[in-house]
């Protein structure tokens, strides 16, 4: 599982870097997967209180979404380029990373 963090992660940061679009922030998320609009999800497992991102997973599954589970939401806020912590991170746009999330979604069915 430590692998597909660390895919999350360089998908988040590569689609940063190449002109693709993130969402950052447990209801920016939620809005861009109820909107059909996320490629990949990734939430920080040391969230806490864990109610906050509890929703995000389900939602989604529902909607079909791959969805990691990343450890720490410092490495998450490093990834996504911004110099603070955050629960979770959309990919709406991939830019280059769009292999990455191929492989992401396959190794999660």
């Amino acid at each position: 599982m430590a692998d597909l963090a660390e895919k999350a992660y360089e998908a988040i940061e590569t689609a940063k870097k190449s002109g693709g679009k993130l969402r950052k922030g447990t209801n920016e998320v939620t809005k861009c997967v109820e909107k059909g609009q996320a490629l990949l999800v990734a939430v920080a497992k040391d969230t806490s209180p864990p109610e906050i991102i509890m929703h995000i997973p389900v939602l989604c599954k529902e909607k079909g979404v791959p969805c990691v589970e990343v450890p720490t939401k410092e490495e998450l806020g490093i990834a996504a380029g911004i110099g603070v912590p955050t629960a979770s991170v959309a990919i709406i746009k991939e830019g280059d990373a769009k292999n990455l999330i191929k492989d992401i979604k396959a190794a999660l069915q």
